[in-house]
């Protein structure tokens, strides 16, 4: 059976969750139709380091490739390396439904002239097709579409695929780039991290996010307050809190902001409009604190709180404390 191939996201020089979601997408598939998973890592010389956190979460070989020129994503060497590779008999290949992901999934297809579906999140392989979900009409419905082309090329949306291990060999093999990396036409000359070293809402496995119902931007303090206490939470916000300069784009929710799908949601004063809903809806399990018991937010939520959110968030972040102390 032809083997799966895994495009394991690295950023600033850490590999990313959704690197190992991918991995565990394509072991899930391997261990159902056969044949090996192949976990390909670029980035700058020391990148293979992370051959052994891929081996962990189920790669039977981990394709390396480094180069100075890989210390910034280069869409134009992957793709082109992606492509001759997928082109010697893959079944599949997965990507992450990230920024670069999105960029990197459609430049591959096109190259190799085939279809692809993006932001997917369920899948089922069978003998000669691939069944794929995929959220649409900003999450009213769910798609389903049938990939017959192979390779099945498939981005994933962040969350989709909870990261397993299930160690492999995790053999380490050198990738050759298909062209001279530093010869790329498109170069991205720098890449910055967020101030403040806070976790990536992709990455984060619990979100707080604020909406208009905090009244002002300085009652985010209660928003962070809260996620600090989680421990691992990012902070979010809705399209008309960073329209209004509350907070910075990059914590956006939505259609257009971010989508997410972490563990835990938890909606701060947030109505519920269409748009921020397109962005969350696929969280494990939401939370909404609303004093409009009729907002929209609570047809969609797990648990819902109704009453001020300002008088709430300080006592849930005591209990929230109290918790982790005593765990």
């Amino acid at each position: 059976m032809p083997n799966i191939l895994a495009f394991s996201e690295t950023r600033l020089g850490e590999l990313r969750r959704a690197g190992l979601e991918t991995v565990t997408a394509a072991r899930r598939v391997a261990d159902a139709t056969g044949g090996q998973v192949h976990a390909v890592l670029v980035g700058a010389p020391g990148v293979g380091q992370f051959a052994a956190r891929l081996a962990a979460h189920g790669a039977d070989v981990v394709l390396v490739l480094e180069h100075d020129a890989f210390a910034n994503y280069n869409p134009e060497a992957i793709v082109a390396t992606l492509a001759q590779r997928l082109g010697s008999g893959y079944r599949a290949a997965f990507f992450a439904a990230s920024a670069q992901g999105h960029d990197l999934v459609a430049r591959v297809a096109a190259k190799m002239k085939l279809a692809y579906a993006s932001d997917v999140t369920e899948f089922a392989f069978s003998a000669d097709s691939v069944t794929v979900q995929h959220p649409g009409y900003t999450n009213k419905i769910v798609q389903t579409f049938v990939l017959k082309a192979t390779p099945a090329i498939i981005s994933l949306r962040a969350g989709a695929v909870l990261p397993v291990e299930n160690a492999k060999a995790g053999t380490v093999e050198a990738l050759a780039s298909a062209i001279d990396p530093a010869s790329s036409r498109v170069k991205v000359t720098l890449t910055e991290k967020a101030a403040g070293g806070k976790i990536d809402l992709g990455e984060a496995p619990v979100i707080i996010a604020g909406g208009r119902g905090l009244k002002e931007a300085a009652n985010f303090a209660l928003v962070e307050n809260l996620a600090a206490a989680f421990g691992n939470a990012a902070v979010g916000a809705t399209r008309a809190v960073t329209d209004d300069g509350w907070r910075p784009h990059s914590d956006q929710i939505g259609q257009t902001g971010r989508l997410v799908s972490p563990d835990l949601y938890v909606a701060c004063g947030i109505s519920g409009a269409i748009q921020h809903l397109a962005g969350m809806r696929t969280s494990k399990t939401i939370v909404a604190i609303n004093k409009d018991k009729e907002a929209p937010i609570f047809k969609v939520a797990d648990y819902g709180i109704v009453g001020d959110v300002l008088d709430i968030l300080p006592v849930l972040t005591e209990e929230v404390k109290k918790a982790k102390a005593g765990a």
